[in-house]
């Protein structure tokens, strides 16, 4: 296409998706920008704030400009809606003939391999009633569905326990060797991905490619003319991952599992490897059980502290290294048994390396626990010269797109970040009258946020709001412990009150499940941590006030934060101002985005964190939110939602 007649040839298209004018406006406008950018190749940063109808504005120059389309999403729910609902809109609508494929990473496939493993083996040791049901229907979703996507299957749990039976790892994959390999749902996702010309993928899925070749992506990228990010303020993290190495104590609970059924079938005479088998997941489980807290990130030094971290960890080395010789020994026995050695062997290399390394510049070693599980990480303080390299051959469009990338009009702190300080940045506010349907408060009278009074004083705040609005409120938290405390102070209070307000918590059900409750409910008040600050969409009134605890600033005792924060001290520059608070602000525009959702919502954003109005660096944040009407008096709130009738006027 050598010109851009024909996106306003979809003008009427796109019309039809949003009522609001100025919305179509700026969709336009945005979907012109994606247009040149696509056609002369080159990066575009773009903002567009809630209502703008930036999946579509994207969309309609990709499909019209032809060519292989790779687009990255930041959930997996999100890159179902985009292939499920949203590109058939638009390539019905634009009448193009656009082949499309959805392609994740292999755990979300089922392996046919490792499903008759399980269902002739007892070594998988399913031990609850839920696990042989599940394990039933599963089997009968292999032999009948056609990509054996495991979110196709909604009576299995995506956590279940059972899906790490019978889904494989870039470790346990048998490849081209596989007795399956001609029915594999994988290698059909992928044969589909390299014959269409949409791909829609995962931010997960386009790193780990990037990094390990592994997903298939790699096929796909030198043929590929655009390349777009939506949801793109998750990159950064995202991309930190895996530019670093990690090895979790799952992957080596995973290699004893297999290791032990492929000993089982084909050197069951040989005791020690079934010994060493046994002594290996016992030092995996008891380096696990040195560091008491989930969900915690720990520095290096910081887990050299924990109850004997240091002595399991060298235990564990020295069990891996004892069962890469015993495997090496038994190898010629069997394939199965020589990919687990091969897959030890990596593992003991990668898990050596982690230890043993001194510190190197521009990387921090960490720990990361969660329920059942370690994590051992070694993260790159910057990935922006890695990223940048990426972008160079061979020439074509990259679009990274969200509703939160700026502070207020300044895309720097990103653009620094991912290594694009060379791109075109454009942001469009959101088309929402904020200015009549929201208002943000800010309550007096309450502590410093690491006060040991805060919590009590927060509910006393909060409560006259959730008395005017009638529930139907989100509480979003900046911590597991700070939502704990909220929801059993709030819990005692509504009942001492005899405010009958439903109350859910993160942690009572899905995500899914619990939004469902949250809108059938309709006077609700849901408690939620990080999961419920991005990527949630409850319109109407069932959600009229966003409540934040405090500013979203990362805990300094993060091991990442910190080193970064030094890192960028010794360069000489104001870590605070140019790293921490940007974050905090584009986490704050994201918890905030929960409460507008269209043209006709109304609601109330209370943030209680006074340094918002107290501390200079205060007005750069509040200029970053949409422009609201902004209060302290609990009688505007109260105004907002109970609006005094109008003085009537006699002649």
């Amino acid at each position: 296409m050598s010109d851009l007649a024909a996106i306003f040839s979809a003008q009427g298209v796109l019309a039809n998706t949003i009522p609001n004018y100025r919305a179509r406006v700026q969709q336009l406008e945005m979907a012109r920008a994606i247009a040149k950018t696509i056609q002369h190749q080159q990066i575009l940063v773009a903002e567009a704030g809630t209502g703008t109808g930036k999946t579509f504005a994207y969309l309609v120059p990709a499909l019209l400009f032809g060519g292989k389309v790779i687009i990255s999403t930041g959930t997996k729910t999100l890159q179902d809606q985009l292939y499920s609902r949203d590109i058939p809109t638009i390539r019905a609508a634009l009448k193009v003939p656009v082949t499309v494929a959805l392609l994740k990473g292999r755990a979300n496939y089922v392996c046919h391999y490792r499903l008759e493993q399980t269902l002739g083996s007892d070594q998988y040791k399913l031990t609850t009633r839920e696990d042989i049901i599940y394990l039933g229907l599963i089997e009968r979703f292999a032999q009948n569905h056609q990509t054996g996507d495991k979110s196709s299957l909604s009576k299995v749990p995506e956590n279940a326990a059972i899906w790490q039976h019978v889904t494989s790892t870039r470790d346990n994959c048998l490849g081209s060797d596989c007795p399956n390999f001609k029915q594999c749902f994988v290698m059909e996702a992928r044969k589909k991905a390299l014959s269409s010309e949409v791909i829609v993928v995962n931010h997960h899925l386009f790193f780990a490619d990037l990094m390990l070749r592994d997903e298939g992506l790699s096929e796909l990228l030198p043929n590929c003319n655009t390349v777009i990010f939506d949801e793109a303020h998750q990159l950064p993290e995202v991309a930190s991952l895996f530019f670093g190495e990690s090895v979790s104590t799952n992957q080596l609970l995973e290699l004893t599992r297999d290791s032990e059924i492929e000993t089982r079938l084909a050197a069951q005479d040989y005791q020690p490897l079934l010994n060493g088998i046994e002594t290996l997941e016992k030092a995996t489980r008891d380096l696990r059980l040195t560091i008491e807290q989930d969900n915690a990130r720990l520095s290096f030094n910081h887990a050299l502290r924990s109850n004997h971290f240091s002595t399991a960890l060298t235990l564990l080395q020295e069990r891996l290294a004892e069962l890469v010789n015993l495997l090496e020994h038994q190898a010629v026995r069997s394939q199965g048994l020589e990919r687990c050695w091969k897959r030890a062997t990596v593992i003991y290399s990668s898990l050596k390396r982690w230890q043993e390394q001194l510190e190197q510049d521009g990387y921090v070693r960490w720990v990361e626990t969660f329920n059942q599980t370690l994590h051992l990480n070694a993260t790159p303080l910057s990935i922006a010269e890695t990223f940048s390299n990426q972008l160079s051959a061979p020439p074509r469009a990259w679009i990274f797109t969200s509703a939160t990338l700026a502070v207020k009009d300044d895309f720097s702190h990103y653009q620094q970040a991912m290594g694009l300080t060379q791109a075109q940045s454009i942001r469009w506010e959101s088309p929402y009258d904020f200015t009549h349907q929201a208002l943000l408060y800010v309550p007096t009278g309450l502590p410093d946020p690491n006060h040991q009074r805060f919590t009590a004083a927060l509910i006393e705040a909060i409560l006259p709001v959730l008395k005017a609005s009638q529930g139907r409120a989100f509480i979003l938290c900046t911590s597991i412990r700070a939502m704990h405390e909220i929801h059993a102070s709030l819990q005692t209070q509504l009942e001492q009150q005899q405010l009958t307000y439903p109350i859910l918590c993160q942690g009572q059900g899905s995500r899914s499940t619990m939004l469902e409750r949250f809108r059938e409910l309709d006077n609700a008040i849901l408690i939620g941590s990080q999961s419920f600050w991005e990527g949630v969409d409850v319109k109407g009134e069932a959600l009229s006030v966003v409540i934040i605890d405090k500013l979203p600033f990362a805990s300094p005792d993060d091991p990442i934060l910190s080193a970064r924060i030094d890192q960028l001290t010794r360069e000489g520059h104001n870590a605070f101002m140019e790293y921490q608070l940007p974050r905090a602000i584009i986490n704050l525009k994201q918890g905030a985005g929960r409460l507008i959702r269209d043209e006709h919502d109304r609601g109330v954003l209370m943030i209680c964190d006074s340094r918002l109005i107290t501390h200079s660096y205060g007005k750069r944040i509040w200029q970053s939110l949409p422009p609201m009407k902004r209060t302290r008096d609990i009688l505007d709130v109260q105004e907002f939602f109970n609006p005094m009738p109008k003085q009537q006027i006699h002649p």
